[in-house]
């Protein structure tokens, strides 16, 4: 059975063509996700996608970090 982070990750693969689609599914995900898997999208994202979307990627895992602080 899929976790709920590796469905996301399929998602965010899914719509990565498009930047919108790509910011508002990770906006969704950083809703959904506990804090231990926000760690590993975070890493995954930047591994996976820094190359097109590093200014997003900053911009909500920017957020979510001092979100939780």
């Amino acid at each position: 059975m899929a976790t709920m982070l590796e469905f996301i990750k399929t998602v965010l693969v899914k719509v990565s063509f498009d930047k919108k689609l790509f910011e508002k599914e990770l906006r969704k995900a950083l809703k959904v996700l506990l804090p231990e898997d926000v760690k590993q999208l975070r890493a995954w994202c930047y591994e996976r996608f820094s190359d097109k979307y590093t200014f997003i990627l900053n911009q909500y895992f920017r957020r979510r970090r001092l979100s939780l602080n």
